[in-house]
């Protein structure tokens, strides 16, 4: 008879971590219709595409498209295996959909360690380093769907300990390229979106169109989001877990960002894939979002085009001044 033993779950923490280190022991997760409904009621979804199912399948021609926010969260939750101790996460770079996933289809990701480096110290403050990850998530056949790098800060458990680490990670990330964001959506019959809705579509769209999305969305339902989505960071669940509580997970604001942008561009077809987002303030539950879509620039394709938008969201709490919270620059298909 084997004698009881007591372990503790945590970590990993800074020093935990190496070059090369792989995670893939988080929970596959099928995106199904009740998932769907419950990260709708939390961030909100207002695609056609993923609203109508019967659209869905005459432009996709073999199934219900997925929400992008939805597969992207589930692919970040899967990663955080690797950052249950996260402080912060600083960026992500170079999302592309390889595939969109439909309804019905599985989602696994494994997590990369490729790069590291521990901060300077500051007085009074813990030790901490920076992991940078790439997140490579496939479906239930193998095939890819995402593929991307993400910025977390850790604590050392050691506080007195030295890595050495001292990688550059100011170039990490391989923004997306025209073919690969334009390839998602081969074989979509754009023209029977574009005869299903009015609208402007692709060709009303000029670059420095400018978009102020009034009336904001209260950030409710965190902890529950995170669950959801397989995301067991302690910072988004413990409310012991940093100084000032608990914080909402990054992928919660940007949710909320596309449902704006939905708003205010009710015809965009879906995001194909991110330049690069970057957390520029914290954001708590019970804050209210607003946000400010720009058109960067726009590239015809044989059907519609793609859309470079920028959305800076901006957070408004009680008792305090409204603070940048977002600055997100993605690419979105209209027909």
């Amino acid at each position: 008879m084997l004698s009881p033993r007591v372990e503790t779950v945590d970590g990993p923490y800074f020093e935990d971590l190496h070059h090369g280190l792989r995670f893939e022991d988080a929970p596959a997760r099928t995106l199904t219709e009740g998932l769907a409904a419950a990260h709708q009621a939390v961030v909100g979804c207002r695609s056609p595409l993923v609203l109508d199912h019967g659209l869905s399948r005459r432009v996709l021609g073999d199934g219900v498209l997925a929400a992008p926010n939805l597969v992207w969260d589930v692919a970040i939750g899967q990663s955080t295996t690797a950052t249950h101790t996260v402080v912060a996460n600083l960026f992500y770079r170079g999302v592309v959909f390889r595939r969109a996933p439909r309804l019905g289809d599985t989602l696994r990701t494994t997590t990369e360690v490729v790069g590291l480096r521990q901060n300077s110290r500051r007085p009074g403050r813990p030790a901490t380093g920076l992991a940078a990850l790439r997140i490579s998530t496939v479906d239930q056949d193998d095939l890819p769907i995402l593929d991307f790098w993400r910025c977390a800060m850790l604590p050392l458990r050691d506080q007195a300990a030295e890595t050495g680490h001292a990688d550059d990670l100011s170039a990490l990330g391989a923004p997306p390229g025209r073919d690969d964001l334009a390839a998602v959506a081969s074989g979509w019959d754009l023209a029977a979106y574009r005869d299903a809705l009015p609208g402007r579509h692709f060709a009303g769209l000029a670059q420095g169109d400018v978009y102020q999305v009034t009336g904001g969305d209260v950030v409710s339902s965190a902890p529950e989001l995170a669950r959801l989505t397989l995301n067991v960071a302690k910072v988004h669940h413990d409310a012991t877990a940093g100084e000032q509580g608990r914080l909402v997970y990054g992928g919660h604001t940007i949710g909320i960002a596309l449902h704006q942008a939905v708003r205010a561009l009710p015809d965009l077809v879906t995001v194909v894939g991110w330049h690069g987002c970057d957390h520029t303030g914290p954001v708590r539950e019970g804050d209210t979002l607003t946000s400010t879509i720009e058109v960067e620039r726009t590239e015809p394709l044989a059907q519609g085009g793609l859309a470079h938008l920028r959305s800076l969201v901006r957070s408004v709490r009680a008792g305090a001044a409204p603070a940048d919270v977002l600055d997100w620059r993605f690419v979105a298909l209209f027909a």
